[in-house]
């Protein structure tokens, strides 16, 4: 098997058993998302499986190198796009999304990255994989089927939150953009 279609083939698993031990029946199947210790063991378990797949990560031909400068700022740009990600999840709680700590709020967060797209988590993380400066064949295929991972995860979760929070998450969803952010707000329409 050709390393191209190995590594498509651990990603696809990788995201299905992710997205399969994250869906809420699945939690509660398990005797429920707030049993000590789930979040922790869903990341180990994501990472260790994250790995296996970027273990299928061969030799791949180059197929664009940023020139001179160019790849300095993006490199520049990656490192300001991790920022923003800890920043985000700094906002939400990093305790809590590492499962070090348990939810304590009963809200969701709308304040900060949060206020100009409504999942910056997967937008920052879509970017960083396209501001590298050296893409690969493999890369590039890392980067589509990371952003319709994304895209998909994003339109679940936002299911469940519509769920779980109902008309402030459905006033929330009026207001600010799913997944390409804007820099200016508009104004809650009173109804």
């Amino acid at each position: 098997m050709s390393d191209k279609i190995s590594f498509i083939a651990r990603f696809i698993l990788f995201a299905g058993v992710h997205s399969l031990f994250a869906a809420v029946w699945v939690k509660k199947a398990l005797h429920g998302s707030d049993r000590p210790g789930y979040r922790l063991c869903y990341n180990c378990a994501s990472l260790v499986l994250l790995g296996w797949v970027m273990s299928a990560y061969g030799h791949s031909d180059v197929l664009y190198v940023a020139p001179g400068v160019t790849s300095l700022i993006m490199y520049a740009l990656q490192l300001g796009i991790i920022g923003i990600l800890a920043s985000c999840l700094r906002q939400t709680g990093i305790g809590e999304f590492l499962g070090f700590t348990r939810r304590t709020s009963t809200s969701f967060t709308s304040t900060g990255w949060y206020s100009m797209v409504r999942h910056p988590l997967y937008f920052f993380s879509i970017l960083f994989m396209v501001m590298n400066p050296v893409v690969t064949a493999q890369w590039l295929i890392l980067t589509i089927m990371g952003t319709v991972y994304f895209i998909i995860g994003a339109l679940i979760e936002e299911k469940r939150f519509t769920a779980e929070y109902g008309d402030a998450y459905r006033r929330y969803q009026q207001n600010v953009p799913f997944i390409i952010p804007t820099l200016s707000r508009r104004v809650p329409r009173n109804t």
